[in-house]
Parts: structure tokens; C-alpha cells; sequence
């Protein structure tokens, strides 16, 4: 992932995530059913900014709403430089982010050689902003190598390790910087020994442009995050990465320490257990779509979908 996060939750993973619901639910003065916070003000909502995350920050606050909390929010806030203090300072409340970069942004030496190593080192990292997190969900938004489907049948790709039979011919796409970053061609070439004979920096950051070198064949391979609409849209195939050499990029809700009273953290945690990778995709698709859905709208129809707007 190289500007803001970016398969499934392994099981390793989610025997760890109790210990970060711990910390989300430590307050022992929460008073359930208050009307934002534990003191009872107006709980704020934010994202950052991107669409991703605005759309996860509105499942967070509708779903809220519905519960009977009173309810702001303030998207787009900026980078983890900007929100991480607003976390702490109180400026807002509650905010999506991604296990394994936001781990390496409080602890740049942190483990995230696996998902459960993410989450065994995110509440430590936490509480030093004063900050919690709450369950995370199986959604990933993570970088990923990417094929044709043709390309995956021709050369019989299953894993990113199964390109190295194929070095000497192998073309592979990326931003600039996935050339020199430790996830990217040194990763690469460390965990599975595939050194493509050709690298296309493209700089839309596995956007258009990079999509549309993997389909016209001007590269074998691409460096595309797992959330794309692009991949479902053109059947393309993501490769299984089991040497982890991408960290785990879970969708994570995280607050300030002791600001969701016990009912707020069991509402968003039934949004966190509904939020897959293929349902994330989905409601991209829903905003970025022919249909260009507002996030809002969309994180209402999902939200009712999913049995979730209840009282």
C-alpha cells in the first residue's frame, strides 16, 4: 500500500482481535445508551480522504444514528497526520482506518510479517496516542499483484511465487516507488526470488492507467489494491501472497481511548462482522460506479441490507 492503506481474515488474526475489543471497552464509567460519547455529547465521525474511507465512515455514523446517538461527522479530514492528533486531542471521535499502515505510522519498527502480529502490536502502539480500537473486520483494502485471467490460465499462476518461472519475460506495473519500497520489488524478489525483466512505473496508484497496461498486455503483472472495482469488472485475478510479503490491511475502527460507551462499540463492531472485501468492493462500486451513488446513500442502503438500521 503506498498512499493510504491498501484477503480474507485469516484465523490467526481473529483469536488476537479480542484483545484490541478490550481496549475499545475500557471504560467502566460508560453508561450504555448515552447520546454520543461517554459523557454524553455529540459523538464525531470522521474519514479520511478518500472515498474508501468517507464511505466506512458512514456506515459507522448511520449505523450509530440509528441507535439513538447523536451524531456529526467531519470527512475528509486528511492523513493519518492530521487525524491521529484529532483523535487524541478529542477533535473527533472515530475513524476507519487500515491494520498494517496505521501500525507502521505509530511504530515504523513494528512487526507485520503476519495479520496476527498487526494486531498483537496495535493496542500497545494505541495507547500511546491514547487511542483504542475496536474489532477489526475481514475487509482488506491491501496491495496486491494482479493478472489477467488469460495470464493466469497461460502460465498457471496461483501465487506471486509462481511468476518467477516466468522472470525473463515478466513485465510488471507499479507506481514509482514500488521499485525501491520494501513491499515492493525488493519484496518481491526477497520472499518469492521474482526479479521482472522490465518495471513500468505508472503513477495513478493502480488506477486506469495501470489497469489498462495489464489489459492491452503492455504488462504481465501489476501492483493494484484488493478493493478495486476493476478487478471483479474485468475478471481479473488477484495472487495469493502467503509469504505475507504485503502487510495485512484490515478495515479498523479506532477512537479515543474511553469515548464509545459499550452500546456504540456493539454497534460498530455488527457493522465490522458484516464488512467483507467482496462488500467493500460492492459499495465502491456503488460510489464510483455508473450509478455514482453518495457515499452517504450507499452506507444507508448497505446498512439496511445487512439488517443493521434496526433499534
Amino acid at each position: 500500500m503506498t498512499n493510504k492503506r491498501r484477503l480474507p481474515l485469516l484465523a490467526a488474526a481473529s483469536v488476537l482481535a479480542g484483545s484490541l475489543i478490550l481496549s475499545g471497552c475500557s471504560n467502566p464509567t460508560a453508561a450504555p445508551g448515552s447520546s454520543g460519547t461517554t459523557d454524553g455529547s455529540t459523538l464525531t465521525v470522521s474519514s479520511a480522504n478518500f472515498v474508501e474511507s468517507e464511505i466506512i465512515g458512514n456506515l459507522y455514523a448511520e449505523a450509530l444514528k440509528a441507535k439513538g446517538y447523536t451524531v456529526e461527522t467531519k470527512f475528509n479530514i486528511g492523513t493519518r497526520e492530521a487525524y491521529i492528533p484529532a483523535l487524541s486531542d478529542g477533535s473527533i471521535d472515530l475513524i476507519p482506518d487500515y491494520t498494517g499502515n496505521l501500525l507502521l505510522f505509530l511504530d515504523k519498527n513494528a512487526d507485520v510479517s503476519t495479520p496476527a502480529s498487526i494486531l498483537n502490536g496495535l493496542p500497545a502502539a494505541l495507547l500511546a496516542k491514547n487511542l483504542s480500537a475496536l474489532t477489526p473486520a475481514a475487509a482488506e483494502d491491501k496491495d496486491a499483484v494482479v493478472v489477467t485471467r488469460a495470464t493466469a490460465d497461460k502460465w498457471n499462476l496461483k501465487s506471486i511465487g509462481d511468476l518467477t518461472a516466468h522472470n525473463s519475460e515478466l513485465k510488471v506495473a507499479g507506481p514509482p516507488e514500488f521499485k525501491e519500497r520494501p513491499v515492493g520489488l525488493p519484496g518481491l524478489k526477497t520472499n518469492y526470488g521474482v526479479v521482472p525483466s522490465k518495471f513500468v512505473p505508472i503513477a495513478d496508484g493502480g488506477g486506469p492507467a495501470t489497469v489498462k497496461a495489464l489489459l492491452d498486455g503492455t504488462v504481465d503483472a501489476a501492483n493494484i489494491f484488493t478493493t478495486s472495482t476493476d478487478i471483479p469488472a474485468n475478471d481479473l485475478v488477484v495472487l495469493e501472497d502467503p509469504k505475507n510479503n504485503f502487510p495485512a490491511q484490515q478495515v479498523i475502527p479506532v477512537s479515543g481511548k474511553g469515548k464509545l460507551d459499550p452500546k456504540a462499540i456493539e454497534t460498530i463492531d455488527a457493522v465490522s462482522a458484516k464488512l467483507s472485501t467482496a462488500e467493500l468492493i460492492k459499495l465502491n462500486e456503488a460510489v464510483s460506479g455508473e450509478s455514482k451513488t453518495e457515499p452517504k446513500a450507499a452506507a444507508v442502503d448497505w446498512l439496511t441490507e445487512q439488517g443493521l438500521l434496526g433499534k
